[in-house]
């Protein structure tokens, strides 16, 4: 793939396909480069993943998502994202943090919170674990040597706390992004009015019950432009 290209890898969870589709429609509008938007979703990876579902995993990605660097034959950079979220700004923005902070790992908002809530969206626990969330938005250095070792069968057989926790990396090997690349609607309060990225982690618009939260309006205009069709005119 041309190195002009953003990769970009977005988790499917199908109990929110609505969210996939209007995540990566807010990416690709407002991007300076060429993108490849490609969805982390079980019914591709047939012959690459084989782990069992954990009761604990609340989206179809969970473990998934570190198939990222696999995916990208360990070459280049990619994003990952979770897709429960809504970029506003120009994805190509992300990159400054490569200058800023050289020859990391992966580049990642390194969160540091206690959840407010035991239950999130559709009932599902709301498990606290240290690192929670830093998987949710991933700048990978594909080819960083220390990437080698996540295989598909690292992917299948490791701990959960192996992978979102990321200690197969040293904590120096870790850069950090700002937190407006990954802002935890329901956790953080008062966004400041440049968040570069919204994620609902507790529950997004699309749900009934959070219809109302933080951003709401953006998503639902959103919304509204990635399923517009022109009709003929009578």
């Amino acid at each position: 793939m041309n190195k002009d290209v953003i990769k970009v890898f977005i988790g499917y969870d199908s109990v929110e396909s609505v969210a996939w589709h209007v995540m990566a429609h807010s990416i690709f509008t407002q991007s300076t480069r060429p993108v490849a938007i490609i969805p982390v979703y079980l019914g591709n990876l047939r012959g690459i993943y084989s782990r069992e579902k954990n009761p604990k995993q609340s989206n179809e990605f969970s473990f998934t998502r570190f198939l990222v660097p696999y995916l990208s034959d360990y070459d280049g950079y990619a994003i990952f994202f979770d897709c429960d979220m809504m970029l506003r700004t120009d994805i190509n923005e992300i990159f400054k943090v490569i200058d800023e902070q050289p020859d990391k790992a992966l580049y990642c908002v390194q969160h540091d919170y206690t959840p407010r809530d035991e239950i999130k969206f559709l009932n599902t626990v709301q498990y606290q674990y240290p690192r929670k969330n830093w998987s949710s938005v991933v700048l990978w250095n594909c080819a960083h040597p220390s990437n080698k070792v996540v295989t598909p069968e690292m992917v299948n057989t490791a701990s959960a706390m192996e992978l979102h926790r990321f200690l197969w990396l040293k904590d120096e090997e870790i850069g950090d992004l700002n937190v407006r690349w990954n802002w935890l609607v329901g956790e953080y309060d008062d966004p400041p009015a440049d968040v570069n990225n919204v994620h609902w982690t507790v529950g997004g618009p699309y749900f009934h019950e959070y219809s109302e939260v933080d951003f709401s309006n953006e998503w639902f205009d959103k919304r509204d432009k990635t399923f517009f069709v022109k009709q003929k005119e009578e």
